[in-house]
């Protein structure tokens, strides 16, 4: 059983160390249930209170303000299931952030030992379209659903106007080529082809590395923020477990 030991709200402020302005925010966007009023009009808040405060910090961490307002009013409203599929919609995400950054590295990898022009590759004032098909075994088409995508970048013949590839588009080619035929989606190749142009190999992979780590770092976050959203919801909302 709860014992119902009553907060104002300059108490419960003090015991989640935030402001009283704060503690109000925290009520209107759901992040804590709804307070009891006292005869004369004051609010009264509970322990549910500063642990739903806990919680919506934990929860923060790993998934974001938006989210976890979302779910924590969930919760308030007796929401549990719509509560758990946001949960798993973040959690899906991070898997495939995660998946696009474990491409990513190794696709780097893999232009590390691929940077140089094949041979016989001429150096020149630029290909038409056809011609730089030709050279790196595709079709035409390739070529212009490639551009759509944001991957190539060709420029135009001031007088013909056609499109025009020079020696850094064809390097930028044959790297797409090349990812493609690995089985690459665009968006690694995206990222791939945008680290290299920022700098060398080397540094596109630290980066890389480092947003595998912030991905873990937020992983982990969501794993401790679930054991303390499991814990408000088995203390406070047995019956939404119940339910389930």
């Amino acid at each position: 059983m709860i014992v119902r030991d009553y907060l104002r709200t300059s108490d419960l402020a003090q015991a989640g160390q935030i402001s009283v302005q704060q503690v109000r925010n925290y009520e209107a966007d759901g992040l804590i249930p709804p307070a009891e009023r006292s005869a004369a009009g004051y609010r009264r808040y509970t322990p549910k209170h500063l642990a739903a405060l806990h919680t919506a910090r934990e929860l923060g961490a790993g998934y974001g303000r938006a989210r976890t307002r979302a779910l924590m009013q969930a919760v308030h409203e007796g929401r549990l299931a719509a509560a758990l599929a946001l949960i798993d919609e973040r959690h899906a995400e991070l898997a495939d952030q995660r998946r696009q950054v474990e491409q990513t590295r190794a696709a780097l990898r893999t232009l590390a030992a691929h940077t140089a022009p094949p041979p016989g590759a001429r150096p020149g004032s630029g290909l038409r379209v056809g011609a730089a098909a030709r050279q790196v075994g595709v079709r035409v088409s390739a070529l212009r659903f490639w551009e759509q995508q944001g991957l190539l970048h060709p420029v135009r013949d001031p007088y013909s106007h056609y499109r025009v590839y020079d020696e850094p588009q064809m390097r930028r080619l044959r790297v797409v080529v090349l990812l493609r035929e690995a089985g690459y989606d665009f968006p690694a190749i995206r990222l791939a082809l945008d680290s290299l142009a920022a700098g060398r190999a080397e540094t596109a992979l630290a980066a890389v590395d480092r947003r595998h780590a912030d991905l873990a770092r937020t992983s982990y976050a969501c794993l401790t923020a679930l054991a303390a959203f499991q814990a408000y919801l088995r203390e406070f909302w047995p019956e939404l477990g119940a339910a389930i």
